[in-house]
């Protein structure tokens, strides 16, 4: 993975906090602080997505990074099934809903880019170094 060395340098974990920021400000800024289930699942989430991104990845081994990636591409997923929940529910307009339903999207794709990568690497990681 050339020069990263901590899981900060990942530009998949630096655009899954950047998710978690958006969220929160949408969280603050709506009616949906006042939705407790809907919001703690959204931000449960969207942690799950950075948070994922961060174990796998120290867990130095490209298998089990691919296995921890898999899950916060789920949860990308269901960040963005939550979305169309805040947008029914008139907590966001359209515009929102779709930048940060784009936002996921990319995310997801990028995740799944990295899976693939290190799928079909054939460097194990650093623990079998």
């Amino acid at each position: 993975m050339g020069n990263i060395q901590r899981f900060e340098d990942l530009e998949i974990w630096q655009k899954a906090r950047a998710l978690n920021q958006n969220l929160f400000r949408l969280i603050s800024d709506t009616q949906l602080q006042k939705d407790f289930k809907l919001r703690e699942q959204i931000n449960g989430a969207a942690g799950s997505i950075m948070d994922n991104i961060a174990e796998g990845f120290e867990r130095d081994g490209n298998k089990e990074f691919a296995q921890f990636l898999s899950i916060a591409k789920g949860s990308c997923g269901e960040v963005r099934s939550q979305l169309y929940r805040c947008y029914d529910r008139e907590y966001i307009d359209q515009d929102q809903f779709n930048e940060l339903k784009n936002q996921c999207s990319s995310l997801s794709r990028q995740i799944n880019a990295l899976m693939k990568y290190l799928k079909s690497s054939d460097r194990r990681g650093s623990k079998f170094d």
